[in-house]
């Protein structure tokens, strides 16, 4: 099951999400996990992630961003120039960092440029960076404004009823993702990180019912599965977007495991829990504005730190990877406070600077980590 995890992983599009679309229902992407899949989700249609996985060129993306600026949004609109997204029937776009801010009028142009490129139904969700009651109010009343827009557009009703069901599914979805994360940093971890990676990579593309079904069993399979360490480093993956296997792949050949993390396409999507006793508007409001763990949240850098400080004391980390995308200010200058006071507190550290999408400068990635696992032997 794992394998088929994989192979959902490493494409933009899947037998699922073909499935989905002949059955006459609609599929629509997300940019960022501060967007609610519980609203798509009770509105009957598909969350999907969006992606920029395989492209092997910028030729669209840096006509419309230019050369200076995060690769990960540029592949997306490369993607969407080239018709790999037009299986989409709509997209949501935020602002999670200005790069992806700017994703909505470049692909707004894109469009015009490019036919069929633009999905019919194009929203813009604006989210506050600050956890505040009144930022919280405003999160909610841009919430009602998006489920308005997509009852007006598709013609459907999202009902609180369907709210509290989709709530309920998601949460069970996030529990047993929080167990494969317990799984990871056990003493006797039964999963590399290329393949809890795959597993969590895989919920954002697949029917929630479907998905959780299956990881249901692959949990139970890892109850009874045998450690995979075997005496190898035990690693913590931090900083940018990575949704690539290979990347991955590449630093648990060098002698490590990646036994914990907390990327975005990672574990900190699922840490936090809706609360179902509460009006489920106000409860997605909170639980997806309260979600601190991303660097676009103002003044809660040492909540950060905290977080990466347990998850390292829970899985008896050796040595933490703090990687990013290149031009990524939030996660490259955070990574950097996070490297001197990691150090300080004896946890060794590696930065390193990277592009999204085909690992091009492999050789150079290999040779850092490679330098790394010798400084922790």
């Amino acid at each position: 099951m794992i394998n088929e995890f994989k192979e959902i992983s490493s494409t933009v599009s899947n037998p699922y999400v073909t499935r989905w679309k002949e059955s006459g229902k609609a599929v629509i992407g997300y940019s960022c996990t501060f967007i609610p899949d519980e609203i798509i989700h009770a509105a009957g249609m598909l969350p999907f992630r969006l992606r920029g996985i395989g492209t092997t060129s910028l030729s669209i993306g840096d006509t419309y961003f230019g050369p200076v600026i995060c690769s990960f949004p540029k592949c997306i609109l490369q993607l969407a120039g080239q018709g790999a997204y037009t299986f989409l029937d709509g997209a949501i776009i935020m602002n999670g960092c200005d790069s992806m801010r700017r994703l909505d009028e470049c692909w707004r142009k894109a469009g015009d440029d490019y036919a069929g490129t633009l999905p019919q139904y194009f929203h813009y969700m604006g989210v506050p960076h600050k956890v505040t009651d009144y930022s919280i109010a405003w999160f909610e009343e841009e919430l009602n404004r998006f489920i308005e827009s997509i009852e007006k557009h598709f013609g459907v009703k999202i009902t609180k009823t369907a709210l509290k069901n989709s709530i309920r599914l998601y949460n069970e979805g996030r529990a047993l993702l929080i167990e494969l994360d317990t799984m990871r940093a056990s003493e006797h971890s039964p999963i590399t990180g290329e393949d809890a990676t795959a597993v969590i990579l895989a919920g954002f593309a697949m029917p929630r019912e479907e998905y959780t079904r299956q990881l249901r069993e692959v949990i139970s399979e890892l109850r009874e599965a045998p450690p995979v360490l075997d005496g190898r480093k035990r690693l913590m993956v931090v900083g940018s977007t990575n949704d690539d296997l290979e990347f991955i792949r590449l630093i648990e050949e060098s002698g490590g495991v990646v036994v914990a993390d907390t990327m975005c396409f990672g574990s900190r999507s699922h840490r936090d829990l809706v609360d179902e006793k509460a009006d489920p508007l106000t409860a997605l409001a909170i639980r997806y504005l309260s979600h601190k763990f991303c660097p676009r949240m103002f003044g809660c850098y040492k909540e950060r730190l905290g977080y990466i400080m347990e998850r390292i004391q829970e899985a008896h980390i050796d040595g933490v990877i703090l990687q990013n995308i290149r031009f990524c200010d939030l996660h490259g200058s955070e990574n950097g406070i996070f490297e001197r006071d990691l150090e300080a507190q004896g946890i060794p550290c590696m930065r390193m600077e990277r592009e999204y999408g085909p690992l091009v400068e492999t050789g150079r990635v290999k040779m850092r980590v490679d330098a790394f696992m010798e400084r922790i032997a």
